[in-house]
């Protein structure tokens, strides 16, 4: 107590009447709490515009996503056929003859391979993609609201309490976006043909088994006069090929990160796009200052069609592979060696720790350890996360505990990433067991629509709905395989077999203009090279964030990354 009022003795307080008036003071503090009920009503109401609103902002960023991932990856698809193909060609020219690829491009042997690669390509879309769609929607809005003469901040950016009086245009707009057919892979319409593909195929045969050949005084067998019509008709049925491959993946199973701060991290009280402004505003005024606004910008919705150096043109490839591969410093994909990454790189590390996690998972699978092998795959797939095959492995586990639930939704999980024959042949499994037989039959037909000579799914769709007299219409499925892989005409009855399970009929392979030689029944083998990484190992007790690169020991393992670039084509064994 300071001196001057030391004099003063302190008086004690009465507890009954402290109480009393604690009492009502709770009283009065609930009553001013209350408010009047059209108060309470006119608050939540503008709540619940503001929840609209924020909603449809996140819908539209959501669904421009989508659109930029298809476009984008479309584009580098179009560009692998253009300058990959033809090196695959020529490797499977050189074991099968210039004809082979024209009989056998559509083998499961090069579907798997493809679907291999696609993949571990688009399982960067998401992180390659996000930031700069995020960038060019943003873009888009920011356009919306100057055209409305909403102010916009220089700092802060764009609030999006400024846009709740046009609410209805912007669902105007989401309402357009949503109808519109569901974004897919296919071929960006300004791209042109193959021509300087096949161009480069045609003129590497002609060194290497023409008459220009230096290497040979005669043309080996097979290589008469129509060698250019076998080889481009190879070329054009690979390419056909590689876009249905490309087709089984969904697009919408792709970007998990942003996916999930879209839908369920996106808060509805508008500070996520308040704070998206903030973050956007500065890079898109540099944009301008650097390269000016361009006449009509501001009274377009598209972020991306004025705004994007090479958007529709030959050069947009570039968008994808450099444009949009950078990454920041000292990420903890890094594991510690403090050097600027690229996605690419980044996607890299990570794919070989989830690797690790998956062969430790195989391993206790082997043994019969199925709960190690559960903890092992959930594993792979928390590391990974935009690759399905880690579900898959997920659900063989599950199966094997008799999990069937587990296993459905693992299924389901690789499912909207990749619409594979396992998948749907193992969620089949798993929904009979729990008594969803239209749902497994269902998946059966999906899984024989893909590869219908495929064995175990038909046998197990035989299982559910057998036919009348099994032994009069039913061949046997050995037998179906190899009717839709060959010449050979299917057995009288399979016709009458397929109408029973409603699936699609066989169909005959395509006559081609030139006869099929022996060589063109060969089998032949892809298979991805080994690569060999230098792996950091850990000191007990440092995290890898802790250790210099300099402190950092490593060893060096091999693990199978496939690529457009790394493997092998040779004749099949046995």
């Amino acid at each position: 107590m300071p001196a001057k009022y030391s004099h003063v003795k302190k008086r004690t307080t009465n507890p009954k009447k402290k109480a009393a008036a604690t009492i009502q003071s709770g009283k009065d503090n609930n009553r001013h709490q209350k408010l009047p009920n059209h108060l309470d009503k006119t608050i939540t109401n503008a709540m619940s515009a503001v929840s609209q609103l924020e909603r449809a902002i996140a819908k539209i960023f959501l669904i421009r996503f989508e659109q930029d991932i298809a476009r984008l990856f479309s584009t580098h698809i179009f560009c692998v056929a253009l300058i990959h193909l033809p090196t695959f060609m020529m490797r499977c020219i050189t074991v099968g003859g210039p004809s082979w690829v024209a009989y056998n491009a559509d083998s499961e042997e090069i579907k798997d391979f493809f679907r291999s690669v696609v993949s571990m390509d688009l399982r960067q879309a998401g992180e390659r993609v996000s930031t700069k769609s995020v960038l060019w929607s943003y873009t888009a809005l920011r356009e919306f609201a100057l055209s409305n003469n909403v102010p916009v901040c220089r700092k802060r950016g764009l609030h999006s309490l400024r846009l709740l009086p046009h609410y209805d245009s912007l669902k105007v707009h989401m309402d357009s976006l949503d109808a519109m057919p569901h974004a897919t892979f296919t071929k960006p319409p300004h791209l042109g043909a193959l021509t300087e593909g096949l161009e480069a195929l045609e003129e590497a045969c002609e060194l290497k088994y023409g008459e220009k050949s230096p290497l040979r005084s005669t043309p080996p067998p097979g290589w008469d006069h129509q060698w250019r019509m076998k080889v481009r008709t190879g070329y054009e049925r690979l390419a056909q090929t590689l876009w249905r491959v490309t087709r089984e993946f969904d697009v919408s199973g792709y970007g998990c990160v942003l996916r999930e701060k879209l839908t369920t991290k996106w808060c509805d009280c508008g500070c996520s796009t308040d704070h998206l402004g903030e973050v956007c505003e500065k890079t898109v005024r540099e944009d301008e200052e650097g390269s000016g606004v361009r006449s009509g910008k501001q009274r377009e919705w598209d972020g991306r069609g004025s705004g994007v150096l090479g958007w529709e043109t030959e050069e947009e490839e570039d968008i994808w592979d450099i444009d949009l591969d950078f990454g920041g410093s000292d990420s903890e994909e890094g594991d510690g060696f403090g050097s600027e990454m690229t996605i690419a790189q980044m996607m890299e590390i990570r794919f070989i720790k989830a690797e690790r996690e998956k062969e430790f998972g195989n391993a206790a699978f082997r043994r019969g350890e199925y709960q190690r092998a559960v903890k092992h795959y959930k594993a792979a797939h928390s590391i990974e996360p935009e690759l399905p095959h880690y579900q898959l492995n997920l659900a063989a586990a599950h199966l094997k505990l008799s999990d069937w639930l587990e296993a459905e939704e693992a299924c389901s999980k690789a499912l909207g990433q990749h619409r594979s024959i396992k998948g749907y042949y193992r969620r089949s499994k798993a929904r009979r067991m729990l008594g969803k037989l239209d749902d497994a039959v269902q998946d059966l037909r999906a899984a024989l629509k893909i590869q219908p000579s495929n064995n175990e799914a038909l046998d197990e769709l035989l299982s559910i709905l057998p036919p009348d007299d099994s032994s009069r219409l039913a061949p046997s499925s050995s037998s179906l395989a190899t009717s839709s892989s060959s010449t050979s005409p299917a057995p009288r009855n399979a016709g009458s077999l397929y109408d029973h399970l409603h699936l699609p009929k066989l169909k005959q392979p395509k006559q081609l203009p030139f006869p099929r030689s022996s060589n063109d029944d060969r089998k032949i083998k892809v298979s991805s090279i080994p690569v060999s990484y230098e792996v950091p190992l850990m000191s007990a007790g440092k995290a890898s964030t802790e250790l210099k690169s300099k402190d950092l020991k490593t060893r060096t393992e091999s693990f199978i990354f496939p690529s457009w670039e790394k493997y092998t084509v040779r004749l099949a064994t046995g």
